[in-house]
């Protein structure tokens, strides 16, 4: 059993039962092939809850901060996790990325690009758009519901994969690839809520 497998396994023991956090349409999430998974950001355990309910290991961009907390920053690549430079165009994450994506394995966006505070999904960042774009991964989008308190619930619900080819036929901008992707996202929130 690998650190991400033990990590995972873990994490799920111990949050599940507090916050009682349920998946559903893990049925739309493709076996093979690369992926681009994209969540809403309500909260800090939200990377944890799509981690630990998602078939496939997933690979997370996560702030670069995050890489220098004396803790963390020995755990983090080991749970697959990768550091982005938040509010800059940063070039080895976008390579490191595109990367993952080419190999088929998953990675996992908060296109948000941080938490919402107010529970409500905010506007996305460029970078899903030019993910989705620029590879030919499976577009996965993902809402996370919550609150997170005490006994309360969380659900994790992924969508069905959304079909991207027109938008890369039409060469479409990554802002607008991005816009598609968060009204998905914001779609899959308002019908399980």
């Amino acid at each position: 059993m690998n650190f991400y497998t033990f990590a995972k396994n873990v994490v799920k023991i111990g949050l599940s039962p507090v916050y009682r956090i349920k998946a559903s349409g893990k049925e739309h999430f493709p076996k093979e092939g690369g992926v681009l998974i994209c969540a809403n950001h309500i909260n800090n355990l939200d990377p944890l809850a799509v981690g630990t309910t998602s078939p496939r290991d997933i690979h997370f961009m996560a702030k670069e901060e995050l890489f220098r907390a004396p803790v963390l920053k020995g755990i983090m690549p080991k749970i697959n996790a990768f550091p982005v430079k938040r509010g800059l165009s940063d070039r080895e994450a976008l390579r490191k990325g595109l990367a993952i994506l080419k190999e088929d394995r998953v990675l996992g966006l908060f296109p948000e690009g941080t938490r919402s505070k107010n529970g409500e999904l905010g506007e996305g960042l460029s970078g899903a758009g030019f993910f989705a774009l620029r590879s030919k991964a499976h577009i996965v989008p993902c809402a996370v519901i919550g609150p997170y308190s005490f006994l309360g619930k969380v659900k994790v619900v992924y969508g069905k994969p959304i079909d991207f080819q027109p938008y890369r036929d039409q060469k479409v901008s990554a802002d607008v690839a991005t816009k598609v992707i968060m009204a998905e996202i914001q779609k899959l929130i308002s019908e399980n809520k």
